[in-house]
């Protein structure tokens, strides 16, 4: 059997993960501070009798695209969208430490501060709990501050620090989850020089045109991968009659 079979069927596979990934992209393009994943190949040359003509690919790990989306005023208190390289720590559903830049943020009915994805923010003491108040404000470092109810306009108080960490890229790994965790195992340490914008959200950093675009080109080139299948096999047909009429 000629070896393109094997190269083509391999090749179909792999575009179909890729479609996957994009789809994934595509389906998270209005996510609020969602990263895109990109889905990453390596090619592997067929060793044998002849020219080492043809060679497959090889499906790695996932990465990221840490490029940074658009912000977007939204005038809440509770939305904070990250300036800059960094992330908001928040504690996993596994109990360890991960981070996002989604800060749409609200306070449940036990007062922690979650994000929209039920992930609690941490400071630097583990869950922020927030109590009651008339008035709660988010600074540019931050700190979390509220006036207590029945207080005065101008009595604000201190109730924690959303923790902002800013590892260097390569030493993050995103989960299924959606979560970015350090590679290592590890947490990351307090920056403090990454800030927040108060009433300010990051959209997704996906570009919906172009996730539609790759879309399209895989699907095409899929295609093309199952056309060239046929043509082997009619080529191993006519092949298959010369012989019997030899």
């Amino acid at each position: 059997m000629d070896r393109v079979l094997f190269v083509i069927g391999n090749a179909g596979k792999q575009l179909m993960r890729a479609q996957a990934v994009n789809s994934h992209n595509l389906a998270n393009a209005n996510t609020t501070g969602f990263q895109a994943d990109m889905a990453t190949f390596s090619p592997r040359v067929i060793k044998g009798a002849g020219f080492e003509s043809r060679a497959y690919s090889v499906a790695g790990d996932n990465s990221t695209s840490f490029e940074k989306g658009q912000m977007e005023r939204t005038g809440r208190t509770l939305d904070v969208a990250v300036n800059g390289n960094g992330w908001i720590a928040v504690q996993a559903p596994d109990g360890g430490e991960a981070y996002t830049r989604a800060g749409n943020l609200h306070v449940n009915i036990n007062g922690q501060l979650m994000t929209r994805s039920e992930n609690p923010v941490l400071g630097d003491s583990g869950p922020i709990v927030v109590p009651e108040n008339q008035k709660l404000e988010i600074g540019s470092d931050g700190t979390i501050s509220v006036r207590p109810l029945g207080q005065q306009p101008n009595t604000l108080s201190e109730v924690g620090r959303i923790k902002l960490v800013s590892p260097p890229a390569e030493e993050l790994k995103k989960g299924a989850d959606g979560l970015l965790r350090m590679r290592d195992g590890s947490d990351a340490p307090a920056s403090s020089d990454v800030s927040l914008i108060s009433g300010a959200l990051e959209s997704s950093n996906v570009n919906g045109v172009e996730a539609m675009v790759n879309m399209i080109g895989l699907a095409r080139q899929f295609e093309i991968s199952v056309k060239i299948m046929s043509t082997a096999k009619e080529m191993d047909e006519r092949t298959t009659q010369i012989m019997n009429m030899s």
